[in-house]
C-alpha cells in the first residue's frame, strides 16, 4: 500500500458565530433576552443601556432605513441603537389584506410642545419622597410586578401567627424548620423522622428528640391559618379543615352542621379514591349515613381548599409580559371593518448602543506597540455591534412573523377564538420566506395581547378537521366550541363525549369521541361523570 498526499476541494456549510447568536437570541423568551442583555453589558465595555434614543453613526456597517423585505432574510442593517428601531403595522379588515408598515417611533411627551424633559429625583438630596398610598386609582406608579413583590409569603404568613405563640426556644425552633420545609402548596411532603435525619445524621438518640419536638411543632403547625396547612397528604388537609369548622369558637356549627362535619370526617377517612369515583354507595356502608347526607357531606367536602398555600403562591413569576401588541384602529369609516394596529410593546426592547467614547478613542487609536490589544477591542467592538444587529434583527422577524399571523386569523380578532382557521407554521414560513424552523423559533415563549386577552404565538396555529362543506374548521375553534357546549350543559345530566362528537357533526364538523375525549383533557375539563352534580 503506497502513502501520498492528495488536494481536494470541497464545500461544506458552516455557521458563523454571528449566526449562532442569531438562532440563539431568537429562540430566548423575553426574560431570557433580558438576562442575556445583562450579561452582555458586564461582559463587553463597548456596550451600554440608552434611556433616551441613541443618535446613529456608522460604524462600518451597512444602514438600513426601510424594513426588511420577505426575500432578503441577510440583509445588513446596523443602526447604532436598539431603541432606535420601533415598526409597527397597520392591519385592514376582512375586504382589505393589504397589511400596511406603520411608524411607531413616537415617545410619550411631558410636555405640551413635545419635549421630553428629565426632573431630576429629589430624594437623593434629603427631600421627602411621595409616599406609596393603598389606594391604586391615587397610585398609578403601581403594577402588577411591584404588587407580587409585595405579596405576603405562606412562610413570612406562618412566623408572623408563630410569634404569637409562647414556646420554649426549642419548640420555636422545631416549629420555624417545619414551617421552612413547606412546600408551595402548604405541605409537609419529607416525613419527620427523614427531616430529624437530615439534621441529627444516623444518632438514633438525636433523631428521636428531634421527632418528638417535630411531633409537637406539627400540633402546633396544624392549628395555625389558613387551615389545612402542614398536611401530610390530601385526606389529612381535608380532615384538618374540616376539624377546624368543628372546634370554631366564635362561630359554633349546629347540631346539623355538626352532624353534617362529622360525617365529611369520616368520608375524608376513607382512600381518596373513593370520593374521587364519587363511590357513593360504598361510602354509605362505611361511613354509616343515608344516601342523601352522603351526598350532602361530599358537596361539602368538594368545597374545601385542597391546595392550602395556593392564595400565597409568589405571582410575579406568572407575569407574562407580552412581545407583540395588537390594538384596534378607533377612527373607523362607518360599516367598515375593524382594523387594527400590530406593532411591538417598547417594554421588552432593549435600549442598547455603542458607547461613543470608548468607539471613537478606539478609531483614532491605531495600536502602536501594543498591536495584539488593540486587535482584542476591535473584536469587543464588533461584538456589540454584532449583538445589537442581531436584537434587532429578532424584533424584526417577531413583527414580520406576528403581522402575517393577524392578518390570516383577523376573523379571531374580530369574533374570537370560535372564528379562528386553521393555520400550520408553513403557510406564514412559505409566505416570509423563512424555514419552518425558524417560524417554530419566533412562535416559542413569545406572546401577543390581544383585545381576547395575551396568548402565545403558538396558540393561532392549529391543525385542521373537515366539514361536511368540504372545508376546513380550526382544532382551536372545535376546543371552544367544545368548551362552549360544555358550559351550557345541565349540571344533572352532563354531555358525554359522544354527545359532544354527535353534537359536532350537527354543526359539520367531522370529529371522533377520541378526539373529542383528547380536546376536553387538553382544555382540563372532567369527564361526564365527574360533572354531575351530587
Amino acid at each position: 500500500m503506497k502513502q501520498g498526499l492528495s488536494l481536494r476541494v470541497s464545500q461544506h456549510l458552516a455557521l458563523t458565530p454571528q449566526l449562532q447568536q442569531s438562532i440563539r437570541l431568537l429562540q430566548l423568551s423575553t426574560l431570557e433576552l433580558s438576562q442575556e442583555v445583562e450579561q452582555m453589558l458586564d461582559e463587553n465595555p463597548f456596550l451600554e443601556l440608552s434611556q433616551d434614543e441613541a443618535v446613529r453613526e456608522d460604524f462600518g456597517l451597512a444602514q438600513a432605513d426601510s424594513p426588511v423585505s420577505a426575500g432578503d432574510r441577510d440583509s445588513e442593517f446596523a443602526p447604532n441603537s436598539v431603541a432606535d428601531y420601533a415598526d409597527s403595522t397597520r392591519v385592514e379588515g376582512q375586504n382589505n389584506d393589504e397589511v400596511t408598515p406603520l411608524t411607531a417611533t413616537e415617545e410619550p411627551s411631558w410636555d405640551g410642545d413635545g419635549t421630553t424633559e428629565m426632573v431630576p429625583d429629589d430624594g437623593e438630596w434629603g427631600v421627602e419622597a411621595k409616599p406609596k398610598t393603598n389606594n391604586l386609582a391615587e397610585d398609578d406608579e403601581l403594577d402588577a410586578t411591584e404588587l407580587a413583590r409585595s405579596h405576603e409569603s405562606l412562610q413570612s404568613h406562618l412566623h408572623r401567627q408563630a410569634l404569637r405563640l409562647r414556646l420554649s426556644e426549642t419548640d420555636a425552633s422545631a416549629l420555624r424548620f417545619l414551617i421552612e420545609s413547606l412546600n408551595d402548596d402548604g405541605y409537609l411532603e419529607d416525613p419527620l423522622e427523614d427531616l430529624a435525619r437530615g439534621l441529627a445524621g444516623d444518632d438514633p438518640e438525636q433523631v428521636e428528640e428531634l421527632v418528638h419536638h417535630f411531633t409537637v411543632a406539627l400540633g402546633l403547625l396544624h392549628s395555625l391559618e389558613p387551615a389545612g396547612v402542614g398536611a401530610r397528604d390530601l385526606g389529612e388537609c381535608l380532615r384538618l379543615q374540616i376539624r377546624a369548622q368543628l372546634d370554631d369558637v366564635l362561630e359554633p356549627p349546629s347540631p346539623a352542621r355538626a352532624a353534617q362535619l362529622a360525617l365529611a370526617l369520616r368520608i375524608c377517612a376513607q382512600p381518596m379514591d373513593l370520593l374521587a369515583r364519587r363511590d357513593i354507595k360504598t361510602l354509605v356502608q362505611r361511613c354509616g349515613g343515608t344516601d342523601a347526607q352522603t351526598r350532602e357531606a361530599m358537596a361539602l367536602i368538594a368545597r374545601l381548599e385542597p391546595k392550602p398555600g395556593r392564595r400565597f403562591v409568589d405571582v410575579e413569576r406568572n407575569i407574562i409580559v407580552p412581545d407583540v401588541l395588537v390594538v384596534p384602529v378607533t377612527k373607523t369609516r362607518a360599516g367598515a371593518s375593524p382594523q387594527f394596529r400590530v406593532m411591538l410593546n417598547p417594554d421588552v426592547m432593549p435600549k442598547l448602543r455603542v458607547h461613543d467614547i470608548y468607539a471613537n478613542v478606539l478609531r483614532n487609536h491605531r495600536g502602536g506597540k501594543d498591536a495584539a490589544g488593540h486587535a482584542a477591542l476591535q473584536q469587543r467592538l464588533q461584538e456589540a455591534r454584532w449583538f445589537i444587529k442581531n436584537i434587532q434583527q429578532r424584533f424584526d422577524t417577531i413583527l414580520r412573523v406576528s403581522t402575517a399571523i393577524v392578518e390570516r386569523q383577523k376573523n379571531f380578532f374580530t369574533h374570537g377564538e370560535l372564528a379562528m382557521r386553521p393555520l400550520v407554521l408553513r403557510e406564514i414560513a412559505d409566505e416570509l420566506g423563512l424555514h419552518e424552523s425558524t417560524i417554530s423559533r419566533v412562535t416559542t415563549a413569545k406572546y401577543m395581547a390581544t383585545p381576547f386577552g395575551t396568548f402565545e404565538l403558538k396558540y393561532f396555529f392549529g391543525s385542521g378537521l373537515g366539514t361536511e362543506s368540504g372545508g376546513n374548521a380550526s382544532s382551536t375553534a372545535v376546543r371552544a366550541l367544545i368548551k362552549q357546549f360544555i358550559a351550557s350543559e345541565s349540571a344533572k345530566k352532563p354531555l358525554s363525549d359522544n354527545q359532544i362528537s354527535e353534537m359536532l357533526k350537527e354543526q359539520g364538523i367531522e370529529c371522533a369521541r377520541r378526539t373529542v375525549a383528547k380536546y376536553r383533557e387538553g382544555l382540563k375539563i372532567a369527564p361526564a361523570s365527574l360533572r354531575k352534580a351530587l
